[in-house]
């Protein structure tokens, strides 16, 4: 494996640990596909560094077992803007 994606990878993580990202968030931040968020994170990050791969997990299943309450935050600020938009200056 190419030394800067392993790089990457264990910058991902710390990223994901200290911030409590979401995968998308931090596909965005970094710039790369949610796809290579978690490939790193999932699958390289098992091999240059098991216990970072291990914390990131626990992070990741959180954001996973609360991203229904996330959407449904969203879904609601969508439909207030629409019953009542904001006024013009």
């Amino acid at each position: 494996m190419k030394d800067y994606i392993e790089e990457r990878a264990v910058e991902i993580a710390n990223y994901i640990i200290e911030t409590k990202a979401t995968v998308r968030q931090t596909a965005k931040k970094f710039g790369i596909s949610k796809s290579t968020v978690h490939k790193d994170v999932a699958e390289r990050l098992l091999y240059i560094n098991p216990n970072l791969a291990a914390e990131t997990r626990k992070v990741l299943d959180v954001n996973k077992s609360e991203r229904h309450i996330r959407g449904g935050m969203a879904t609601r600020e969508k439909y207030l803007h629409k019953l009542h938009p904001p006024e013009e200056s």
